[in-house]
Order: structure tokens, then C-alpha cells, then sequence
């Protein structure tokens, strides 16, 4: 990948204090567990259906998370347990739903991409490649109509970033200076095919300038660039200034889903990236360097273990839907 861009300058001490380090740790080693039991009982065959795993990419929901305020919106693409568990769902509601119970998100029926929770103000995993992002700008448009001070994040990945409507939608923020923060996900890779070679535009973060939208490109592997990049956009967008774009260089560790074996890159390029720029152990040597004790990891990590086993133990002992809930949650026309 070559070097990241837009760290954070530490020359002043530490940009995430020990709390906000102590949390996104705590966040990301949550939904890097949960993603790996989530791969373990899609091999059981517990889990039908796609399953998009978030591995490597804890640092940008963890780091965007940290800078969010109550009330704020987020949507994002079918990749989304990680942001499901940041934004405060359940681990045990998004692990039956994806093993289809009753006790899910969406009662057993709509599986990996499609949860939501207005209590969380997580407005769901889409399948359709870039349709979030126009969602996601009425979303925005919600904000500026009602003037709630919040702010919608949209996230989508690089290969989503030449859609058509996602201009579009660009075009709708810009001219009405909608409160929205784009977020593209750039973990290199979409599907099989890189970035290279499917994009003419090499620089994503410079996708929205026509529109005069400002924007950042991140290192995306490492939460306190995320976090800070985030804080200062965000701010932007709640000025009144209008939207703003951030891509965020990140990686994926897994497959483009469940199904994917991944043959498109070579074994020796996943390694580098677990070995040297992991997002977990990255924070982790931070946080040591900056005197928190290995007791602080190992309770987190039994904790985690203990929410994520909770997890999958409900999943697969949650009832299937009901036959009438074939009939629930459905429009029907007259």
C-alpha cells in the first residue's frame, strides 16, 4: 500500500486521551472478535446468505465513532457489523440476525445486510452498490430541514465511488450545504478487482472538488488519525459550512465475503499488513508506550470474549421466525 497519509501530529502528546484510548481499543477488539466468530458459524453453515467481514478495518468505525455525538445518523454498505456494534446495537441481536432467529434486528428476516436500529440512529447495511449514499444524503437533508444540529455519516466503499448516483447526491449536499460526512472505505480491493485497475481517478479524496467539497485523505489503519480527521470535519458539517469527504486507506484482512478465497493478491501482502500496520496492535503499543497496563488488556479481552461467546450462544439457541412473520413489516399496496 505504501505510506499512509494525514497522521496525526503527536509532537504534543497523545491525540486520543487515555479514556478515548481505552474505548476504541475496547471497540475494535469487540468487532474484530465478533467478526471472526461471525466467520466461524458462517462455516458451520449457521449463517446462509453473503457475509462481508470488517477485519482489519476496526479503525475507522472505532475512530469515527469517537467523534460522534448523540443523535447523529449513520448508514452504511452490506460490510457493516462493525458500525452496528459502534453505533450501540446489541452483539446478540446482530449475531441472530445473521443466523436468521427471531431474536435478531430484523426478526430473523433480513440477514447480514439488512439491520437497522432507530434507537441507535443506524439506518442499515445496504445491498445495492452505492444506494446508501443517496439515502444517506436525505438523511443530511432530514438535519437541515429540522435543524436537529446532526449530522449524517456515509460511509461506501472505493469500488462504490464512481457511481453515478454518488455524484449526484454530492451535488444535493454541496448546493444545499447538507450536514453530511462521506466516507469512503478504500481497503483497496472492491470485490476481486483493485482499485488500480477500475479506477481512473487514483485519488478518491479528490472525487467531490468539482462540487467544492473539501476533503482528507486518511491513514485509515490508525484510529487517532481517523478520530482526529473525523473531529474536524465534523465540525464543518455542523457549522452550517456544508459536507465534507474523507478516504480513509484501509485494508481488509478477509475475502471480499465469505465465499471470496481471495486469490487475487498474494498471502505475503495480507501478512505485511497484519504484521506491520494492524489497527488493534498499532493502538495497543500506543497505549503501553503511554504507561496503560497489560491488566487493561487482558480484562478487555476476557470481556470481549465473554459478550461475543453470549453472542453466538443466543444465535444459536434463539427460535426461527414464525411462519406469520412472513406477513409483518411488509407494504402492501391497495
Amino acid at each position: 500500500m505504501g505510506s499512509m497519509t494525514d497522521a496525526p501530529n503527536r509532537q504534543n502528546g497523545p491525540v486520543l486521551s487515555k479514556e478515548e484510548m481505552e474505548r476504541a481499543y475496547r471497540e475494535m477488539l469487540l468487532v474484530r472478535r465478533f467478526e471472526e466468530k461471525a466467520g466461524q458459524l458462517y462455516g458451520m453453515g449457521l449463517i446462509g446468505g453473503f457475509c462481508h467481514l470488517y477485519i482489519g478495518q476496526e479503525a475507522v468505525v472505532a475512530g469515527i465513532g469517537l467523534a460522534m455525538k448523540k443523535g447523529d445518523r449513520s448508514i452504511t454498505s452490506y460490510r457493516d457489523h462493525g458500525q452496528m456494534l459502534v453505533a450501540g446495537m446489541t452483539a446478540r441481536g446482530v449475531m441472530a440476525e445473521l443466523t436468521g432467529r427471531s431474536g435478531g434486528y430484523s426478526h430473523g428476516k433480513g440477514g447480514s445486510m439488512h439491520m437497522f436500529s432507530k434507537e441507535q440512529e443506524f439506518y442499515g447495511g445496504h445491498g445495492i452498490v452505492g444506494a446508501q449514499v443517496a439515502l444517506g444524503t436525505g438523511l443530511a437533508l432530514t438535519s437541515a430541514y429540522k435543524k436537529d444540529g446532526a449530522i449524517s455519516i456515509v460511509y461506501f466503499g472505493e469500488g462504490a465511488s464512481n457511481q453515478g448516483q454518488v455524484y449526484e447526491s454530492f451535488n444535493l449536499a454541496a448546493l444545499h450545504k447538507l450536514p453530511c460526512l462521506y466516507v469512503i472505505e478504500n481497503n483497496r480491493y472492491g470485490m476481486g478487482t483493485s482499485i488500480e485497475r477500475a479506477s481512473a481517478s487514483k485519488d478518491l479524496s479528490k472525487n467531490a472538488t468539482p462540487w467544492g467539497i473539501p476533503s482528507r485523505k486518511v491513514d485509515g489503519m490508525d484510529v487517532a488519525a481517523v478520530y482526529q480527521a473525523a473531529k474536524e470535519a465534523m465540525e464543518h458539517c455542523r457549522s452550517g459550512k456544508g459536507p465534507f469527504l474523507l478516504e480513509m486507506e484501509t485494508y481488509r484482512y478477509r475475502g471480499h465475503s465469505m465465499s471470496d478465497p481471495a486469490k487475487y493478491r498474494q498471502r505475503s501482502e495480507v501478512d505485511e499488513m497484519r504484521q506491520t500496520r494492524d489497527p488493534i496492535e498499532s493502538l495497543k503499543a500506543e497505549m503501553i508506550k503511554q504507561g496503560i497496563d497489560e491488566s487493561f488488556f487482558k480484562t478487555v479481552d476476557h470481556d470481549v470474549k465473554a459478550v461475543v461467546k453470549d453472542a453466538a450462544e443466543f444465535a444459536e439457541t434463539s427460535p426461527e421466525p414464525d411462519a406469520s412473520e412472513l406477513w409483518t413489516d411488509v407494504l402492501v399496496g391497495e
